[in-house]
């Protein structure tokens, strides 16, 4: 990690076998975050009528432009917890030495103190690290070349002819000779 794995980012990261982070590289954030503005009162102010329809009972717990109710927000609140409750699992299961219950506040930590508490495994950027695993292993260059068709062929053809042709006239109205 060079940059950033934080929230999901690092969901992803600690499902490797090792994670390897950069000093300044940012890490954690192993919570869940939802914000939602609510324009209600301001549409009402303006005479502006919002319809939400549903079919569910918790289908829409909270909205952007009706009224909220207490219920819809505990439900939403719970499926936030939910949420977590998941995430940190997710994160454990893939790293079990993590105190999970000091990581799983929402921080993020710089690569030092992320090795401190246990989210990386070492602190080095990533052309260090693959420079020093380029002495360990054989490396193989692999490309793709992709084979041009006739018609592909042609069309570089007729494109080099004719950019020549041009930069001939070009060059004479400049002055040139050219031979």
């Amino acid at each position: 990690v060079d940059k950033v794995a934080a929230s999901g980012g690092y969901m992803m990261a600690c499902v490797a076998n090792q994670i390897v982070a950069a000093p300044f590289a940012v890490l954690g954030s192993i919570g869940v975050l939802a914000q939602l503005p609510n324009f209600h009162r301001l549409l009402q102010k303006n005479n502006i009528d919002f319809e939400l329809f549903t079919a569910g009972e918790y289908k829409r717990t909270v909205t952007m432009f009706g009224e909220n109710t207490d219920k819809g927000r505990e439900k939403f609140l719970e499926d936030i917890e939910e949420t977590h409750e998941l995430f940190k699992d997710f994160v454990s299961s893939n790293r079990p030495a993590l105190d999970i219950a000091r990581v799983a506040t929402g921080e993020v930590w710089y690569g030092s103190k992320a090795l401190e508490v246990g989210l990386v495994d070492a602190l080095q950027t990533s052309d260090a690290f693959v420079q020093q695993r380029l002495a360990d292993w054989d490396v193989f260059e692999v490309k793709f070349v992709h084979k041009k068709n006739w018609q592909e062929k042609l069309g570089l053809a007729a494109e080099g002819a004719l950019e020549k042709a041009f930069l001939k006239i070009w060059q004479r109205g400049q002055g040139h000779n050219t031979y």
